[in-house]
């Protein structure tokens, strides 16, 4: 696939019936909700997982999310979700970048930013990241981003 940037942390999945809406396409907040999945997937790759940041006292959090919807997906279609860390200030701020594909094809069919800041679980505020949040993260930014 002609991905945007080099090695995407990958999660292939496809369309059930309960994935698509009255319009007869899968919903726009599917999308979304592969996209969580595959980030929740590469993090937990990386060694930051749920249990991580409950003991860490640290959640990278979303703060603004965009999407584009390019294209649309019908049941039974193969989508094949890239992820990327693409930013990260090693204080506060983080970026992961999203695409999804038709799997056959290769065509987009939608893609995204999530814009995170890191905060403490307890309060909710903004928190500097812990050196386990950098060590784990830093090495993954996507080259070229």
């Amino acid at each position: 696939m002609d991905w945007k940037l080099p090695e995407p942390y990958l999660l292939n999945v496809v369309v059930r019936e309960t994935h698509i809406d009255g319009l007869g396409h899968v919903n726009n907040t599917q999308y979304i909700q592969w996209c969580e999945q595959a980030a929740w997937a590469h993090s937990a790759s990386l060694g930051m997982d749920l249990d991580v940041y409950k003991t860490l006292d640290r959640a990278m959090a979303v703060v603004r999310a965009e999407f584009d919807y390019v294209q649309a997906a019908y049941t039974g279609d193969e989508i094949v979700v890239g992820t990327w860390l693409t930013f990260m200030d090693n204080k506060l701020n983080m970026e992961r970048a999203f695409e999804v594909r038709h799997g056959s094809s290769g065509a987009l069919l939608c893609q995204g930013l999530w814009r995170f800041v890191c905060i403490r679980l307890t309060t909710g505020k903004p928190s500097r990241m812990p050196q386990e949040f950098i060590e784990a993260y830093e090495p993954a930014i996507a080259s070229g981003a």
